[in-house]
């Protein structure tokens, strides 16, 4: 990570990422919990069982935990309210990360140990990528606050080198974006995401 990113609080990058996917899930109706996404792993619902393990797991970085301590996807909530365990998994991580003391301390993320700004950072864009892929799965405008992406898009261009990928590196090759393209679907793309 750069100098810039190394000294830029993450949190409220990552809280309007959160309070951006929270608005799309809360959007799902029932009958798109099957339909196909850009992850070519996950359907809506599975997307979705993935979505709230995610700040799950952030939680549990932020608390000296072992990440794979969490499942990388949550259980089916009852009723199929998806929002609502969201909803409970992102209010957990907020109040976890307000401890500005978490952003220099060492944290052992899925890919290593690193400061807590720079597992944030990931977690920010691993939100944003699935908020995209959920936007996108179910026909919703599918960019976020430029001011939050740009940030994170530049931040995981240097963090996330173009080569290699696969294998250790869980993301698939960048894809070139298309004309127009806005920042989340830079974003997306650059994490090896195709636009449908």
């Amino acid at each position: 990570m750069t100098t810039t990113t190394q000294t830029t609080d993450p949190r409220p990058l990552y809280d309007g990422a959160l309070a951006w996917a929270l608005g799309l899930v809360r959007g799902v109706r029932t009958d798109q919990l099957t339909l196909p996404t850009p992850c070519s792993e996950f359907d809506v619902r599975a997307l979705l069982a993935h979505l709230v393990a995610t700040p799950q797991r952030a939680a549990a970085v932020g608390r000296g935990e072992d990440p794979f301590s969490v499942p990388s996807s949550a259980p089916q909530p009852p009723g199929d309210d998806w929002a609502g365990a969201y909803a409970e998994a992102v209010d957990a991580v907020r109040a976890v990360w307000r401890d500005p003391e978490l952003l220099d301390r060492p944290v052992r993320a899925p890919f290593g140990q690193v400061p807590g700004r720079a597992a944030l950072m990931a977690y920010t864009s691993e939100t944003l990528v699935h908020g995209w892929d959920l936007a996108v799965a179910t026909g919703r405008p599918a960019e976020a606050d430029p001011a939050i992406v740009e940030p994170v898009l530049a931040a995981m261009q240097r963090f996330l080198p173009a080569e290699p990928r696969g294998g250790r590196v869980p993301f698939e090759a960048p894809v070139p974006p298309r004309d127009g393209a806005g920042p989340t679907e830079r974003l997306a793309n650059w994490c090896g995401r195709a636009t449908p």
